[in-house]
Parts: structure tokens; C-alpha cells; sequence
């Protein structure tokens, strides 16, 4: 059955060569489909960087470049009004590949459809996918999705810390190819939560966190997150999605910092098609950031002890294996020097690292921790690894990271 269909929709797109599904062609059956690139979705926030989410747009185009993990003959985009508490209008979207910045190829732009429709609604709190579009997905290839809005949107959902450049210009230019319109930028993605490909058989990883796996302090644009590095490793063969949230905790809500991972994993692991495995990285803001004066961002900072977190590492064990996920733990790594590091919260790591490597509950084991970690003082990330605040890694921090996941695991 599935390669009937894929010889179908292949001889679709040598005859359509890269334009767009004949309104005839039916959606694929859901199994059949592959999360290639993926972002977790916040609440519109200020949060840690400038943003666009708490204005949202009117009469604009917002052009955003994503880097897929792997390949496929066909595509299509998932866009999120997860946190937004009403319809969102889209006027129309279109799907190209990317040149420098906000340019495109020549040639390359396609509109994108909705139940064969140019413009659709986003219902609030739903997700919106957009019709098969027959479209030769390479590995590892950059793709440039560009959303035109002509009404207000009000705010939107948001991914605050992309570490990536995003466009946005007066109008509708979601046909250029130059990028002559886009004059403003910022480093957040907006409503953009998915590209799926049609690619069965290449299960995906998810990699689950906060700002160490969503990449903070990497080369803005450089693709160097540690899970950037876990797809070239994999050589494109494999979908690995980024679900991390900057200053994300496992078991506390921020109105900046996300949902708690416990609520959220529901959403962004076990929704994604095609999942296979998920390497859960999460807990050092839980740790830090206990007994921290209370705030409108971060919400509530009680003291959270290793059984706390121990605990909310089991639900989240819990839901992958409900759903046939294998599930991968990755150590807590190290952060002695940074601003909220402690003994005694130093303890805390500890207690819960030794409960991952040991403990047998989770499938597998990547020890984040021991890669990134000095030699003469294993509390403190080794400097040829530290982006400069004792807690993020550098891009070669990054790298040493996906060089420490066991391929055969996954």
C-alpha cells in the first residue's frame, strides 16, 4: 500500500515538477507522514529576547527560514493558535527555498492551501495543517515560509527564542524573491510549529528540553544546536525535532518560560507524526531557580528536591511508553560559576544524574553531563565548551553533545 502510493504521488511530482498538488490528489494516510523540522509553542510573552508576539501583525508578511532534518517527496506546514484566545486569520502563505537571508530562489515559490483554499482560520487553541504540496524535500535543506496577514492577528503563538533570524515587511510580498521588503527582523518563529514530509519509514527523534537543547547562545543562524548537529550526524536519514523552551522546567508553568514539560509533552512529543524516541533533557531550572523571589514571568520558584524531579521524570517516562515511544535520558549538565548555582542545588544534580545513569527506567542513557563536563573539576563545564555564563555550551559545547549520543540507541 505504501509503495503503491509513493510511486503515485512521485509520478505527481515529476509531472507537476515543484508546483503545486492537483486539487484531485487526496491527503496521505497519516502514518505515512514524518515531523522534519518542529518548534515548541509559548504563550505571546515579552520573554528573553524582543519580539513581535505580543503585537501580532496587520497588513504583513512574516518570512521565516527553518532547516528540515530530513527528506521527502512531498511537504507540508504546521501552524499553531495554540495560545491565542480567538480565530486567526491567515490571508495566504507560500513555501520556497531559501537563498541569502530573506531571499529565495527564483523559481522556487509555491503557495501553500488549506482544504484547497488560498487564505483559512486558525481556530483558537487548535493547529492548522496545510495540504500535501508535491515538493522534493532534500535532507538537511533550509526552506522559506513566508505568512501574509492583511487583518490584525492580535498576539500570537510564538516560539520567543528561535536562535534564528525572521523577516517582516509592509504588505503582502509572500511571492518575493528578493528580500528587499523585509527590512525588520527579530529571533523569534511565529505560529510556524511543523514541517511534516512524506517520508515513511525514517521514525523520528525528538530531542525534549529547555535552552541547552533549544540551542541557546549557539551561532544565531548557524544551525549548531546540539539536535542540528544530532541530524548531520544521522546524516539526514533520520527527522530530529527540537521541542526544547528556554528556561523551561519539568514541573512548573512560567507565563515566559513555557508550559511545564509534564503538560507539554503531550503536545510537543507524542502529537508529532512519525515519532520513534525522545531524549528527555530537562530539570537545572527547576534546580536553579528554586526558592527564586516569585514574578509575573516566572511564576511560582518552590525548593524542588531530586524526588521531585525524580517523580516528574516518571510521568514523562510514563507517557512516552504509552504510546510505544522509546524514551532516552540525558544527565543534567554541568553549571558551577552560573548565576544561580549553589552547593547545595549542586547536590540536587547530582542526586538526580545518579538516578539516570542507574536507575534502569529509562530505555537508554546519554550522558550529557560527563561530555560537556572539566576533567579536574566535574561540576563545571569544561571552557572549551562554555558559551561564557557557566551554563549554555558553545557551539563546540553543542557539537560534543550530539557526539555523545549512541546512534544505535535511537
Amino acid at each position: 500500500m505504501k509503495r503503491r502510493f509513493l510511486g503515485l504521488l512521485l509520478g505527481l511530482v515529476t509531472a507537476a515538477g515543484l508546483g503545486t498538488a492537483p486539487t484531485a490528489v487526496a491527503a496521505p494516510e497519516a502514518g505515512l507522514w514524518s515531523g522534519t523540522w518542529a518548534t515548541a509553542v509559548q504563550q505571546p510573552t515579552f520573554g528573553v529576547v524582543p519580539n513581535w508576539s505580543e503585537a501580532g501583525f496587520a497588513e504583513q508578511s512574516v518570512r521565516q527560514v527553518v532547516r528540515v532534518a530530513s527528506g521527502g517527496v512531498a511537504a507540508r506546514v504546521r501552524l499553531s493558535n495554540e495560545f491565542g484566545d480567538q480565530p486567526l486569520r491567515l490571508t495566504g502563505a507560500t513555501v520556497a527555498r531559501s537563498a541569502e537571508g530573506a531571499a529565495v530562489k527564483p523559481g522556487s515559490v509555491r503557495p501553500l492551501t488549506f482544504r484547497h483554499a488560498r487564505s483559512a482560520e486558525i481556530p483558537a487553541g487548535g493547529e492548522l495543517r496545510s495540504d500535501p504540496l508535491p515538493l522534493l524535500v532534500a535532507p538537511l535543506e533550509e526552506l522559506t515560509v513566508t505568512l501574509y496577514f492583511r487583518e490584525p492577528t492580535g498576539p500570537v503563538t510564538s516560539h520567543v527564542n528561535a536562535i534564528a533570524t525572521s523577516y517582516r515587511a509592509s504588505g503582502d510580498h509572500r511571492s518575493d524573491t528578493s528580500a528587499a521588503a523585509f527590512t525588520e527582523t527579530s529571533v523569534s518563529w511565529y505560529l510556524l510549529s511543523g514541517v511534516e514530509v512524506l517520508a515513511p519509514g525514517k521514525g523520528a527523534v525528538v530531542t525534549f528540553g529547555d535552552s541547552i537543547t533549544e540551542g541557546a547562545l549557539s551561532t544565531v543562524d548557524g544551525d549548531n544546536r546540539y539536535p542540528d548537529e544530532l541530524a548531520e550526524r544521522l546524516g539526514g536519514k533520520r527527522p530530529v525535532l527540537n521541542s526544547g523552551i528556554g528556561g523551561n522546567r519539568v514541573l512548573t508553568d512560567s507565563a515566559c518560560l513555557g508550559e511545564k514539560a509534564t503538560a507539554r509533552f503531550e503536545r510537543d512529543v507524542l502529537d508529532q507524526p512519525g515519532v520513534r524516541s525522545v531524549i528527555i533533557m530537562e530539570g537545572i531550572n527547576d534546580i536553579g531557580m528554586s526558592s527564586f523571589p516569585p514574578d509575573d514571568c516566572l511564576g511560582a520558584t518552590p525548593w524542588v528536591t531530586a524526588a521531585d524531579l525524580i517523580a516528574g521524570h516518571r510521568n514523562l517516562i510514563k507517557q512516552a511508553r504509552a504510546e510505544g515511544i522509546r524514551v532516552i535520558g540525558g544527565t543534567l549538565t554541568p553549571f558551577k560559576g552560573a548565576f544561580y548555582f549553589s552547593a547545595e542545588r549542586e547536590a540536587v544534580r547530582d542526586e538526580v544524574n545518579h538516578w539516570i545513569r542507574t536507575s534502569g527506567e529509562y530505555d537508554a542513557v546519554v550522558d550529557f553531563d560527563r561530555a560537556l563536563a572539566d576533567p579536574a573539576d566535574p561540576d563545571t563545564m569544561l571552557a572549551a565548551y562554555d558559551s561564557g555564563d557557566r551554563l549554555h555550551p558553545n557551539d563546540a559545547g553543542y557539537h560534543a553533545m550530539a557526539a555523545a549520543v549512541d546512534l544505535t540507541q535511537l
